[in-house]
C-alpha cells in the first residue's frame, strides 16, 4: 500500500521542474498506510463485542459517592474543553484548505484560530485531566476503584493532550510547518482507500507522535471506560417535559380544610361494637 506522494516544484535554471516523491519504505507504510485501518477495525469489533457481552459495563464506573469536590470542578474542565478540541480536528483535517480560501478565511486567521481557541481548549482539557488524575492518586477510595485499563488509558491520554498542544505550538512560527497541507491530505485519503503516505511521513516527529498516540488511544478504547462515550443522552435534549406535582397543596391553600376520607359507615346500635365495650351484651 505504499502511495507516491503527488511531488514538487523546484526551480532549475529559471524554469519550475516537477520532481515526482519517491515511493515511501515499509516502515512508513506499515505506519501509515495499514495501521490507521488495523485501529478502525479493533475499535468498530472491539465495541460491538464489548457491547454483546457487557452491555452494562458501558459506563464510567463513577465514583462521585467517594469525592465530589474536585470532581465537579476537574470534570466539566475536561470534558467541555475535549468536546473543543475535538470540534477543531474535524474542522482542520476534514476541510480542505481550498474551501477556507473560498469562504475567504486565510491561512493567517486559521492559524490564529488554532493557536487562541484550539490551544485554549487544550489547555482547558489539559488542566481538568490533571485535576482529574491527582483526585484520583490522592483520594484513597478512588485509588482503589482503578482498574487496569485506567492505568494503562490515563497516561496514554495525557500524553495525547500533552502532545496536541506542543503540535499546536509549533505552528506559531511564521515559516512553520502547515499540518493542512500534509497531515490533513494524508487524514482525508484514508476515507477513500488511498493513504498517501508520502504526506504523512513528511510531517514533523511532534505530528506524527500525536497521530500514533491517537491510534493507541483508540485501539484500547472499546476496553476501557472510554467506551461510555458512545451512550451519550442525545436524546435527552429533545425529550418531553417532565412535570412534577407534589402531594400536599400548594402553601396559598393550606387554610382550605380537606375533605374527610370516605370510610365504612356502622350504626351506632351495633352489636359488636357493644359486645367490644366493657359491660356490653354478649353475642
Amino acid at each position: 500500500m505504499g502511495v507516491v506522494g503527488q511531488g514538487h516544484t523546484q526551480q532549475l535554471q529559471g524554469r519550475p521542474v516537477f520532481l515526482q516523491q519517491r515511493p515511501a519504505g515499509p516502515r512508513a507504510t506499515a505506519l501509515w498506510g495499514v495501521l490507521p485501518y488495523l485501529v478502525l477495525v479493533l475499535l468498530v469489533n472491539g465495541s460491538a463485542w464489548r457491547y454483546r457481552y457487557d452491555r452494562f459495563g458501558f459506563t464510567t464506573r463513577s465514583s462521585q459517592l467517594h469525592e465530589h469536590r474536585l470532581l465537579r470542578v476537574g470534570s466539566p474542565l475536561f470534558h467541555y474543553g475535549l468536546l473543543f478540541v475535538v470540534a477543531g480536528h474535524v474542522v482542520g483535517l476534514l476541510v480542505p484548505e481550498s474551501l477556507t480560501e473560498r469562504l475567504h478565511i486565510g491561512e493567517t486567521l486559521d492559524h490564529a484560530n488554532s493557536l487562541v481557541l484550539g490551544g485554549a481548549a487544550g489547555l482547558a482539557a489539559v488542566a481538568g485531566l490533571g485535576l482529574l488524575l491527582y483526585r484520583r492518586l490522592r483520594v484513597p477510595a478512588v485509588r482503589a476503584s482503578s482498574t487496569r485499563s485506567d492505568r494503562a488509558v490515563h497516561p496514554l491520554l495525557a500524553a495525547v493532550l500533552v502532545v496536541g498542544p506542543a503540535a499546536t505550538a509549533s505552528g506559531a512560527r511564521p515559516d512553520a510547518y502547515d499540518y493542512r497541507e500534509g497531515v490533513s491530505v494524508w487524514f482525508r485519503s484514508l476515507f477513500v482507500l488511498g493513504p498517501d503516505v508520502a504526506a504523512m511521513a513528511r510531517a514533523p516527529a511532534v505530528y506524527q507522535w500525536h497521530a500514533l498516540l491517537g491510534m493507541a488511544l483508540f485501539a484500547l478504547w472499546p476496553f476501557s471506560r472510554l467506551v461510555h462515550a458512545f451512550t451519550a443522552p442525545l436524546t435527552y435534549l429533545a425529550r418531553p417535559y417532565v412535570v412534577y406535582r407534589s402531594r400536599t397543596p400548594a402553601r396559598p391553600y393550606r387554610h382550605l380544610a380537606l375533605p374527610a376520607r370516605p370510610g365504612p359507615h356502622r350504626p351506632r346500635g351495633d352489636g359488636r361494637a357493644a359486645a367490644r365495650r366493657p359491660g356490653g351484651p354478649r353475642p
